[in-house]
């Protein structure tokens, strides 16, 4: 209630405010419509992934994000050469290609080059001409067991936990911290 001699609150509305009040009634048909077009998506594209092309493990930009790994842009000319896939090939069989990136360390290009290596082992090609399979095509039988890849991105970053080493404690280490602790604090006043 009012404390001393202050005016009664009364609630100031504009006028009409039920205009400008925001529902969100649909939320529920929203997300079926976005899992439809999802399913309509990955329909149109089979039997490429639905991810879309892969794409390269770079390192975050600045200090505070340069331990964490994320997904760059395309792969370099000097990774798809490691990997010995050719830039124009490589666009044609989704991988993708980012001609400005450069390759600043031997250990991102090993990753790299190996993760183009394991897409390359893995990937089903379709001939143009079912009659006129070409080199580098894939059998028939591969052909008839393939399964698209529905997953959010194409080969995942595997994060690995650091797992700490344990090391044994020196016997000279093993004192009780309430007998020194006195002690210690002693040495520290007449120091």
């Amino acid at each position: 209630m009012v404390s001393h001699n202050n005016v009664l609150p009364n609630q100031h509305f504009k006028k009409k405010w039920q205009f400008y009040v925001k529902t969100w009634f649909n939320q529920p048909a929203r997300k079926t419509r976005r899992q439809n077009a999802r399913a309509e998506k990955a329909r149109k594209v089979f039997p490429r992934p639905v991810a879309g092309a892969l794409r390269p493990i770079v390192s975050g930009q600045t200090v505070k994000y340069n331990l964490k790994k994320r997904y760059g842009r395309g792969f370099t000319l000097e990774e798809l050469k490691e990997a010995a896939i050719a830039p124009k090939t490589a666009r044609t069989i989704g991988i993708a290609v980012d001609h400005r990136r450069k390759n600043r360390s031997l250990e991102s290009l090993q990753e790299n080059a190996n993760r183009l290596k394991a897409y390359k082992s893995k990937l089903v090609v379709f001939p143009r001409r079912s009659k006129k399979p070409k080199q580098g095509d894939s059998s028939a039988e591969e052909l008839s067991t393939v399964q698209q890849h529905a997953s959010r991105h194409v080969l995942p970053i595997v994060h690995e936990k650091a797992q700490p080493e344990l090391v044994a404690i020196p016997e000279e280490l093993k004192v009780p911290p309430l007998s020194t602790l006195p002690h210690a604090a002693v040495c520290k006043a007449t120091s």
